[in-house]
Order: structure tokens, then sequence, then C-alpha cells
């Protein structure tokens, strides 16, 4: 097992020569970046008694839409923009970050041109990107782990449509969790993969134990890169 990781802790100039590289304008990228979105709910007041008591009220969701913000970044897919949902925390300096780590993978698999044949797992795939570009790279083969439906019908299978890759493809609409517990059956007589890429929302997994239970699934092999 090899660990990979990416940092995002680049220099301002160093930013904007990768963006530049990758194809993005460096000065809306790097706005867009900075720029958090901030949801606030609003409280009604209702007397009751002669006393007023706060009480939240509840406001209708407003129906889930995509967008393309997201792009591959190279291999036989270069360029073809991805939809991603609204609302979701896409930042183009992370897909910066995502171009160089495949950089150092194919760098270190002896192909610095693209990635070695092989079969990549994408947990928490969300909008497809990583998974999608590894297959743009060179992957022969990718499976995507995501347990939301509406993602998966109206982003990550149009994504997978849109580059050709569906076919090369294979989605598990499950929770990250079940799919490490059914792990020796999903492996089967395929084995391990040869890449796994874990990109969890922040704040819902404990990462220790996430990477715990990876490392000793049978996903995992002698040199698959993590």
């Amino acid at each position: 097992m090899k660990l990979c990781r990416a940092s995002d802790g680049l220099s301002s100039k160093d930013k904007k020569f990768l963006l530049e590289q990758y194809g993005f304008n460096p000065n809306e990228s790097l706005s867009q970046s900075s720029t958090t979105t901030k949801t606030k709910r609003r409280k009604g007041v209702v007397e009751k008694k002669g006393r007023e008591k706060k009480v939240p009220q509840q406001e209708p969701k407003p129906p889930r839409t995509t967008h393309k913000l997201l792009q591959v970044l190279a291999g036989k897919a270069r360029r073809k923009q991805l939809l991603s949902p609204k609302g979701m925390d896409v930042r183009p300096m992370m897909e910066v970050v995502k171009g160089a780590a495949f950089d150092i993978l194919q760098v270190a698999g002896g192909c610095p041109a693209s990635l070695r044949p092989g079969r990549w797992l994408d947990l928490y795939s969300g909008t497809g990107s990583v998974g999608i570009e590894a297959i743009s790279r060179g992957c022969s083969e990718a499976h995507f782990v995501e347990m939301d439906p509406w993602v998966i019908s109206e982003v990550l299978k149009p994504n997978l449509e849109w580059t050709g890759f569906l076919e090369a493809s294979v989605i598990h609409p499950v929770r990250v969790e079940t799919f490490l517990e059914r792990a020796d059956k999903i492996v089967g007589e395929s084995g391990p993969f040869d890449y796994i890429s874990v990109t969890p929302p922040y704040t819902a997994v404990d990462y220790g134990v996430l990477m715990g239970q990876i490392a000793s699934s049978a996903l995992v092999g002698e040199n698959t890169f993590i």
C-alpha cells in the first residue's frame, strides 16, 4: 500500500502558474476559492399568553440544480466540462491540486505521459471527477461509490455519459461504510484495486478510523496507491 496526499499549501504565484497551466483563469478562480457561501435560517416570533416565544421557521428547500465548474484536466477527455451540484463547495484550486496529484502518480508508475493501466476506486465520488480523470489518463476501469440518488442520476451518470466512460465504469449506490463491509465479495476474482481515492466531506468522517478500515480491507493490495 502506498499513500499519496495532495496539499494546496502553495504560494499565490505557484497557484496562478498551475491554474494557467490547467486552463483556468487565475484571477477568477482565486477569487472564487476565497468566497464562502453561508446560509442563515430566519427565526419567527409567535405570541402565546402574552409572552413572545422564538421558534424556527421551516423554509422550503430550493430545487437542486447543477452547473459546470469542473473540467477534465488531461487525457482522452481533456477540457471536457463536468456537472456539479450548485451550492457544492467546488474550488478550481483544488482541481489543480488534483491534477498535480495525478501527475505524481503517473511518474511514480513509471509512465509520466499517462497512468499505468489498472482499476480505480473512487470513494465518496460525488461528481465523479476523480474517477473520470483516472479513466481519461489511462485507467481501464473505475468504480464509483456514492450514496446520494440525486447526485448519481443528475450529476455522476451524466458526466460519465458525456465523457464516454460509462461502459468503463461501475456505480455502487451505497454508503462507503457498507461498501467496505462488502469488500471481500466486491473484490471477488478481480483482486485488489490499483488506485483508491478518498474524498469525503471534511466534517463527516473520522479520517483515522476510515483509513484504518480501508487499509485492512480486501480492496487494498501490496501495490495499491491510496
